[in-house]
């Protein structure tokens, strides 16, 4: 199959996911403690296999394929009702998230089936990993109709089972899934990066302007866009392009592809997504202490999203990014020690940390 770039349904079929990841910002903020990170962490997972999901099965497909946009646009509807429902999937909302989710997921077998009878995918693997998206599907509807606690307990089965399929249960048959369409597979990953980049940007943005304007704010408000800045650095600067040129060259691309972006790339963009909350809260509370929840919200997504980037580059060159991993530490003594210290004083840190490892990064001479 010829190598293509994103095509403009798939740019629309973005759109929605942007709502989609709003919504899981709202989520996170809504409850600041270790349950409500749980729940955040499992919807984002959710949200974030099913974008992946076609992200593979549209690069089997020719871009001008009239399925490919039929099965997109109709997705579009359940995602963004899911979406709307996403905030409140844990109490009244929950049946109408898993059932429209599970359309979204279902359609995917649907285009990957298409391809399969054009010869562009395997339909083995299809039907390795059909059985785990099934199973899972199911498990989420069961649980949206039961209580909280064991809903919260089947659905993370369900993520468990739906992620185990190509991870694990059908590994050896995914290798033969599809030719992987090197530049459309990593420029739709990096589209995503961008998304929830512009997420962090639109938080610091809706924060600020509930908040009367003064110094404080202002320098808090520059401090995270310096800060998103440099997360766009640290992934788009380098190792973007070295990473696509790898997976090109890769002995063994659909394994590397899927361990690399699919399933590493999730902790680069939960890293982003929690940042996001830590701003959104600093800029609340610009002028007081930092509490610890959001101090670490703060630090640790960007600590994340470092150590999200560490292992991305060392599956696919080998690597280790030991600047990276410096940052990352550094930015967990800053969550550790700087419990007295002002939101502003701490947002100013790791800021500094974050400059710090793209100049040493930009001088460092250009390798793998």
């Amino acid at each position: 199959m010829q190598e293509r770039r994103t095509s403009p349904v798939e740019l629309l079929w973005d759109l929605v996911f942007v709502f989609a990841v709003t919504q899981v910002t709202t989520l996170f903020s809504h409850d600041l403690s270790w349950i409500g990170f749980g729940h955040g962490m499992l919807v984002l997972a959710l949200v974030w296999w099913a974008w992946s999901a076609y992200v593979w099965a549209a690069n089997a497909e020719q871009e001008e394929s009239r399925v490919l946009r039929g099965v997109l646009l109709l997705g579009m509807v359940f995602i963004f009702i899911a979406g709307v429902a996403l905030p409140h999937a844990f109490d009244d909302r929950a049946t109408l998230f898993a059932c429209t989710y599970a359309c979204v997921r279902l359609l995917h077998l649907v285009l990957y089936a298409h391809a399969s009878r054009r010869g562009t995918a395997s339909w083995s693997a299809i039907a390795g990993f059909a059985t785990t998206v099934v199973i899972g599907m199911a498990l989420l509807i069961a649980g949206s109709l039961l209580d909280e606690a064991i809903r919260v307990w089947l659905w993370t089965l369900a993520v468990a089972i739906d992620y185990a399929g190509p991870a694990w249960l059908t590994r050896e048959r995914l290798r033969g899934l599809q030719r992987v369409a090197v530049a459309h597979f990593a420029e739709r990953y990096s589209l995503f990066v961008i998304i929830c980049l512009g997420e962090s940007i639109v938080a610091i943005g809706l924060s600020a302007s509930e908040r009367p304007v003064d110094a404080d704010l202002i320098v808090a408000v520059a401090l995270g866009l310096v800060a998103t800045i440099g997360l766009w650095w640290t992934y788009f600067d380098r190792f973007a392009a070295t990473a696509e040129a790898a997976l090109r060259d890769h002995d063994d691309p659909v394994l590397a592809a899927a361990d690399a972006y699919s399933y590493l790339h999730l902790v680069i963009v939960a890293g982003i997504i929690i940042f996001a909350v830590g701003m959104k809260v600093t800029i609340h509370d610009v002028g007081a202490p930092l509490a610890d929840v959001p101090r670490l919200a703060l630090c640790g997504g960007i600590a994340m999203y470092l150590l999200g980037n560490v292992a991305f580059r060392l599956r696919l060159v080998g690597a280790v990014a030991y600047a990276k991993l410096a940052g990352a530490a550094a930015l967990l003594a800053v969550f550790a020690l700087g419990g007295g210290l002002s939101a502003l004083w701490v947002t100013a840190l790791a800021t500094l940390v974050l400059v710090a490892l793209c100049a040493l990064e930009t001088l460092e001479p250009r390798a793998a």
